[in-house]
């Protein structure tokens, strides 16, 4: 068996393809969707700015979902590969609601439509000629290559299923409780990466679509962001480094998150009377996006304590060692060597196949 250096492989090369050229086309389609509608509406409104909220969101999930997915490939985790199907099934489901809201924010009843004359009736109104009319199309079009893509992505992780389903044998052995161990922190890490995206896209819509820059929640929202990283930061040191310590703090903080920040606080102030309105055009993708962070977060926490009861029962050498020292690949000239004397540095005396050589 050939261990194969990163993007070595077609597998490899053709899903990060599929994921680039995904990219383009929802960029491009969202970029034509935003300049159709600048040139008509200005984003200074507080009724249009969803749109620009929903390139920066896009841009931002694009970008995150191409480093996740590099990332993944670079660290033979097929645990991030599936992670990054799922964010991929959220993508569709934003891409979707966004159809909808987009509509809500330009047909928004302040013009008369029944009557031609009036000032704005083609912005305004669902007629034919209409912008709406013109950017629906585009809208459209970027759920169903999202959707298409996830088809093509499936398949290909396939394929990388079974060319990295043999890779934690060689960082932490044949032992099946050890096995279980590093998968639940592999899960962990994973979950922690999510959880800086989706905290993310949940403040920027709040910062760009619907907050006051005068207003409490506005300030609250800005000093919750250094909190937040901090949090997904030292937690995810916490669980490499097995620091007890911060772990408890940061089990302890992603709870008090959960429980006020996420849950209570922002998801009445989408619905409550008082503020219902200034979350109009942007209520179904902010509901989403903070009940899957909420999920995440309660995700991320569960198996943190199991990662965290996990400490000091030998798993730590894996970890460093999968962190810090990444294997160079090389193929051994001489296949008639003896397979003992041939042994993984992952693993410090596991053997593998004949012509492996890892240094």
């Amino acid at each position: 068996m050939f261990i194969e250096a990163l993007l070595g492989t077609r597998a490899q090369r053709l899903f990060m393809a599929t994921l680039l050229i995904q990219a383009i086309v929802v960029l491009v389609m969202v970029g034509i969707t935003f300049r159709m509608v600048d040139e008509h509406v200005s984003f200074t409104l507080s009724g249009y700015k969803t749109l620009p909220c929903y390139l920066a969101l896009f841009a931002l999930a694009e970008v995150f979902e191409l480093f996740m997915a590099a990332d993944a490939l670079r660290l033979r985790n097929i645990i991030q590969l599936v992670g990054i199907l799922l964010f991929h099934l959220a993508l569709i489901v934003s891409a979707a609601l966004q159809v909808h809201q987009t509509r809500d924010a330009l047909i928004n009843g302040s013009v008369d439509c029944s009557d031609p004359t009036a000032t704005d009736y083609l912005i305004n109104c669902d007629v034919p000629g209409s912008l709406w009319r013109k950017i629906e199309p585009f809208l459209i079009v970027t759920p169903c290559v999202i959707a298409a893509s996830w088809l093509i992505m499936m398949f290909w992780i396939k394929q990388l299923y079974g060319e990295f389903g043999w890779a934690i044998f060689h960082i932490v052995g044949a032992n099946p409780k050890t096995k279980t161990m590093y998968q639940y922190y592999q899960v962990e890490i994973c979950l922690l990466k999510f959880d800086f995206f989706f905290f993310t896209g949940v403040t920027m819509q709040l910062l760009i679509v619907v907050l006051s820059r005068n207003s409490a929640e506005f300030g609250v929202t800005i000093a919750a962001i250094p909190i937040v990283l901090g949090l997904l930061m030292g937690a995810a040191l916490a669980v490499r480094r097995e620091i007890k310590w911060l772990m408890s703090i940061s089990l302890v903080m992603m709870l008090a998150a959960e429980t006020y920040c996420e849950l209570i606080y922002k998801l009445v102030r989408f619905y409550e009377p008082s503020s219902r309105d200034q979350y109009n055009t942007t209520r179904a993708t902010l509901t989403v996006f903070t009940i899957v962070a909420f999920l995440l977060l309660f995700g991320t926490f569960t198996v943190g304590l199991r990662c965290f009861s996990d400490f000091d029962r030998g798993l730590l050498p894996s970890k460093l060692h999968d962190s810090n020292k990444r294997p160079k690949y090389s193929l051994s000239g001489n296949s008639s060597g003896n397979m003992s004397q041939r042994q993984s540095s992952y693993n410090g005396g596991t053997m593998l196949a004949p012509r492996i050589s890892i240094e």
